[in-house]
């Protein structure tokens, strides 16, 4: 990429400032909401973060950009814009089979005596409910009732349970929760590092590889496989709303490549292709991003995840006093938090890649910033562009107007770049596995357990 004399970005973002107009005076660090647009910099690729076992297997499948997670590299793009960029992996994705180098969601290790009774405590839900080669997702919150990471949990025995995490070290938390040895357990990162198989042909894929048991797991179930003779679990789990599965390869660092290559043999006759993460589909699903969407000055009830807190779990769990606060507050019918998170659908020009701010969100008629956008993306499929976003608490009820405003090049000939927005159903389109929120919805409940 080319450069840009540092001085002039440093006027540019100055004189733009950060926005003030948004309420968020109930965080310590509010979101940088300056509109800075693509600044033209080089990833600098160094050894202070780690290259996942895949990263040069990413390198050979034409991978051209890239971004950090768990302080890995983590490949985010394949098909170079003048190909048609991230909309062509989507068309893979939708229509055939992909593979993901996901290796940036590190597995941590819980096992021992303690496993559940440990594992319990750190998690809203209930670990004791999860059986032995099943999984759950998850979240984790601190004292004051906000989310620290949304892992996958795998329960792969008995005393054995691994937290494979979304973009946040979890790892020294849970050392710090057992500093004193109160739970008999070992914490510890584990050479285990996942590809995610995703798409409408990744059944038949899979049962290429390991034989018809594939077809029998359920959604977060697990199964032990092998690959060239490797030991992998196996879980139908994945970052889209499409049918799909993640093969959690052990002992990566040595045995990457015989993976990735049997993969990519067996997908061959599926038009296989590999992509990065597919955010647009997950978007439409849902799906919330960690760091992009939440952080740990975020409550899960202000970004959906409020059925991740149950309201029967006997057990004390990290933040249970200050969630339990939360919700009375709430079910009194009144606004704990500034803004919360809702589904926008927006006009303007197609959004076919990802967005370099937080999008300012205005009021209908006025040019004030009233909240940001998180997560846009083009739904073909809607023939719409779709958002996950931050509004006003009292303002997030179905069809409520708002204004975005977008970049040049997506806001085509609205007046101020602001295009009209609606408050809209999350998720935005169904999945083939409705998540835990659309069921325990559906039930007419407002928690899971």
């Amino acid at each position: 990429m080319g450069s840009m004399n540092y001085a002039s970005q440093q006027t540019r973002d100055v004189d733009l400032g950060q926005n003030l107009e948004v309420d968020q005076t109930d965080r310590h660090v509010p979101i940088n909401l300056r509109q800075s647009g693509p600044t033209q910099v080089e990833l600098l690729i160094s050894t202070r973060v780690r290259k996942s076992p895949y990263w040069h297997l990413s390198m050979e499948a034409g991978c051209w950009r890239a971004t950090v997670y768990n302080r890995i590299y983590h490949p985010r793009g394949y098909v170079r814009p003048e190909a048609g960029g991230a909309m062509v992996e989507y068309d893979a994705l939708v229509n055939h089979v992909t593979m993901w180098n996901v290796a940036v969601e590190r597995q941590i290790m819980v096992k021992g005596p303690d496993a559940v009774r440990f594992v319990d405590y750190v998690i809203t839900r209930s670990a004791s409910l999860i059986k032995p080669m099943h999984g759950k997702y998850v979240i984790l919150c601190n004292d004051d009732g906000c989310v620290l990471n949304d892992p996958v949990l795998l329960r792969v025995a008995e005393d054995e349970f691994w937290f494979s995490l979304s973009d946040s070290d979890l790892e020294f938390w849970l050392r710090g929760v057992n500093h004193d040895r109160r739970f008999d357990v070992s914490i510890a990162e584990i050479d285990v590092s996942p590809v995610q198989i995703q798409g409408p042909k990744s059944e038949a894929l899979m049962v290429d590889m390991f034989g018809e048991a594939v077809r029998d797991i359920p959604f977060y179930g697990l199964m032990n496989g092998t690959v060239m003779g490797h030991d992998v679990v196996i879980s139908q789990t994945g970052f889209t709303g499409e049918k799909g599965y993640e093969i959690y390869l052990k002992d990566a660092t040595i045995h990457a490549e015989d993976l990735w290559y049997s993969v990519l043999d067996a997908g061959e006759k599926h038009n296989l292709m590999v992509i990065a993460p597919a955010h647009h589909r997950r978007i439409a699903a849902g799906i919330l991003s960690y760091g992009q969407d939440m952080d740990c000055e975020t409550s899960p009830f202000q970004c959906n995840l409020g059925y991740q807190v149950p309201r029967r779990k006997a057990g004390d769990y990290i933040g249970k006093a200050r969630l339990e606060e939360l919700r009375a507050q709430i079910d009194a019918g009144k606004a704990p938090f500034k803004l919360g998170m809702v589904g926008l659908a927006f006009d303007g020009e197609p959004v076919t890649d990802y967005a370099n701010d937080f999008w300012l969100v205005k009021k209908e008629a006025a040019d004030e910033a009233v909240g940001y956008v998180t997560s846009p993306w083009y739904s073909p499929e809607l023939n719409t562009n779709i958002a996950l976003a931050y509004v006003p608490w009292t303002g997030r009820e179905l069809g409520t107007r708002y204004g975005i405003t977008l970049p040049d090049e997506y806001a085509g000939s609205a007046p101020g770049n602001t295009v009209s927005a609606r408050v809209v159903e999350v998720p935005f389109r169904p999945s083939v596995n409705p998540n835990v929120r659309e069921v325990v919805h559906g039930r007419g409940k407002d928690h899971a357990d």
